[in-house]
Order: C-alpha cells, then structure tokens, then sequence
C-alpha cells in the first residue's frame, strides 16, 4: 500500500506539471484555488498538532532525565546541521563568487521591495516570539510563542501530582490527539488531488520567469547549497550514527514531497510525524517531541538563504564584505534561522528585514522575489528532511528501535 502511495503522488505530480504546461487561465485558477484550500487545511492542522504533541509529549516524560537528554540531543544536531548548511552555503559562494547587479535594473524593482521592506522589522519578529495573550498566538500561528506555552503547560502537567483531574485533563488531550490524527490521515487520502494543484501552479508560474548572469549564479549556489545539504551532508550525519540514509529517505519521502509543494514546515508537520513514526520506526515520544520543536528552530534551508542573500545584497550596495564579515554573517543567519516561522516565504521576510535593519537598499530583494518560489520549496523540502534526520538520529542516541538503523 505505502508502495503504491508513492506511485499514486508521483502520478499526480506528472498530471500536475501537464496541466500547468497548457496554460489555460480557467483551468489555472481552479488549481490555484485547490491549491490555496490545501495549504489552508494543512496549516489549520499544523497548530493544534504542535501545541497537542509537545504537551502530552512533556506531561508524560514527567519532567525527567529522558527529556532533557532528548531536547540536548535535539538542539546539538539541530547546531551542527544548521551550521554545515550555512558553512557550504558561504563555500559555494566564495566558489561561485556571483556579480553585482546592473543598477539601473535594480532602481527599476525598487518600488516593489521598498514598500515590502516597511512592513517588517526583525526587533518586531523578536518580540513576537514573548506570548503577551494566551489566545493570539493561536489565531496568528505564531510557532515559536506557542512554543514557550507548550513547553510551560506541559512542564507544568508533569509536575502536578497525580489525581483524579491531571488523569481527566491528559485524558482529554489524548482523545483530541487521537482525532487529530484521523483528520489527518483523511487529509492524506485525498492529497493526490492537491498535489495536481501545487504542481499545475508551480509549473504555470515558473514559465514566464527571468535569467541574468549574476542572478543566475545566485541561484545557482543557493539551490546547489541546499543539494549538498540535502544529499551529502546530512547522509553523512545519519551513517556516524549507523543510521541507513537511503531507508530513512526512502521512509520520509511524502513528507519530503509534501515540503516541495507546499513551502511550509509547518504545513507539513503532521506528514512529518505520520511518517516518522509509521514509516520509518521512531518512537512515539521521540517523533511528538522533537518534530514540532525541529520545525520552528531547526532551518538549515533557511541559514544558507539568510546568508546566501544578505552577503549577495551588501556587495550589490558596495559594502565591504571580507571574510572575516562572511563568518559574522555565517553566525547571524544560523542565529536568525532559530525561531523563523515555517510558513512559506517567512525565510524571505526575514532576511528583508534584516538588511532593512543594517540600511541596505532593499530593492534587489524586490528582484529576487519572483524566483523566491523555486528556493522556498527546496530549502522547505531540506528543512524537513533535516528535521526527519535529527529526530531518527535523537532516537537512536536514546536507544529506541528504529527501522531506519543500518
């Protein structure tokens, strides 16, 4: 059956990329719309799968050694993977080495991305993250505040002594899981309809797209970065921990998938854990713990994109940018990666504002803006690909049994 899943969203990819190849307008906004439904339903499960995994996830480790040796093991890897993919992202720049931009071309984008520009600020995206209304991060989504709540609340349950309303109260939050995860799983069963979708749209917008030599190389080392991470790097992660990256690939590939189309982490989070735990073998715990806490701070596409983009923006304003700077740059962006909404285009916003915040003139972002489509939805696919292998590598390190060990 899992074989034939593959087979069927593989299918809907192909009739996807066909449908968008004709071009018909009528036909392109009904995908679009299926598109959009989509992406709406899987962010609608997103929240409450985060905020009901980390809860009882914590409540029943009871607040002790297992926890804090799991959320150890989990923010090193989440470290070190993070870090690799900015530091071969910066390697491949200096490779590459792309070229400034005409300048008369980016004064011409330069009412697109200033206006963009005004609207965030990254002391604004810091101080989101301080929940000051219990019910606000709910209706903004706001992962990494409802984080701090999760992590209170659940902490806070297994603290309590045992008693007849603790025993109610993670009854409750039991059941909710438990229809949760049958939504989700209806979700899953018609999701071939939007895979058609995403790719018709992808497919329809990226036809009439642009190519110069210095954006082109931009590009290059940005998508290429993200391969090496994707392909290399974390392969190599996996067998020093004689994990077999091919069977953990092979078990995570419809959420992987999922990631491309979608552009959202966060979307994608319940086929993440669904995976994780039916596919390839992680423990419950482990999966419910370090899925949801992996999807908001661990962003290896989004490290190498901060930095990528940041260090290409200043040489197009005529910044000085040695290497001494590129390594500042290199922490900056696996600091600013931690905590980035996995949301589509929020890596984007985020980097906006930080060259907003240094006085670069932002208007070459308004230029990378029509292609951010292609990037976000390979950095998306090695982001959680990334959060795949960090979780299988926490479970080996804690001594579960895994399908995906070698």
């Amino acid at each position: 059956m899992k074989k034939n899943q593959i087979v069927i969203w593989l299918g809907a990819l192909v009739v996807g990329v066909g449908i968008g190849l004709l071009r018909i307008d009528g036909v392109d906004e009904v995908m679009n719309f299926i598109a959009t439904v989509f992406t709406r339903l899987f962010r609608l499960l997103a929240v409450p799968t985060i905020v009901l995994a980390i809860i009882t996830t914590l409540a029943s480790l009871g607040g002790g050694k297992e926890m804090g040796r799991m959320f150890r093991t989990t923010l090193t890897y989440t470290l070190l993977t993070t870090t690799a993919a900015a530091a071969v992202a910066l390697g491949l720049y200096l490779l590459v080495a792309p070229g400034n931009l005409p300048a008369g071309f980016v004064k011409a984008e330069d009412a697109v991305s200033a206006d963009t520009g005004t609207k965030f600020s990254y002391t604004d995206h810091l101080m989101s993250v301080i929940p000051d209304n219990i019910v606000k991060p709910f209706l903004d989504g706001n992962v990494l505040a409802l984080l701090i709540i999760c992590f209170a609340v659940g902490i806070a349950l297994s603290k309590m002594p045992d008693s007849q309303p603790k025993r109610s109260l993670m009854n409750g939050l039991a059941g909710l899981q438990d229809l949760l995860y049958m939504l989700i799983h209806w979700l899953i069963a018609v999701l071939p309809i939007g895979i058609v979708a995403f790719a018709a749209q992808l497919t329809a917008q990226v036809g009439g797209g642009m190519m110069l030599d210095s954006l082109g190389k931009y590009v290059l080392v940005i998508i290429a970065g993200n391969c090496l991470q994707f392909f290399v790097v974390l392969p190599l992660f996996l067998l020093m921990k004689g994990i077999n990256p091919i069977k953990t690939l092979k078990g995570m590939l419809p959420a992987v998938m999922m990631a491309l189309f979608t552009k959202s982490s966060a979307a994608t989070l319940p086929v993440t854990m669904e995976n994780a735990e039916n596919r390839v073998g992680v423990d419950k715990k482990v999966a419910r713990f370090v899925l949801p806490i992996c999807t908001t701070v661990n962003m290896n596409g989004c490290a190498a994109f901060i930095l990528v983009t940041s260090l290409y923006v200043m040489q197009n304003n005529g910044m000085a940018v040695g290497f001494p700077m590129m390594v500042v740059w290199l922490l900056i962006s696996v600091l600013s990666a931690f905590g980035n909404a996995g949301v589509p285009m929020g890596c984007y916003f985020l980097t906006l504002s930080l060259m907003a915040g240094i006085g670069a003139d932002v208007s070459i972002m308004g230029i990378i803006l029509p292609i951010y489509t292609i990037i976000d939805m390979v950095e998306t696919a090695e982001n959680v690909w990334s959060d795949s292998c960090v979780c299988v590598i926490t479970d080996k390190t804690l001594g579960h049994r895994s399908d995906a060990q070698a």
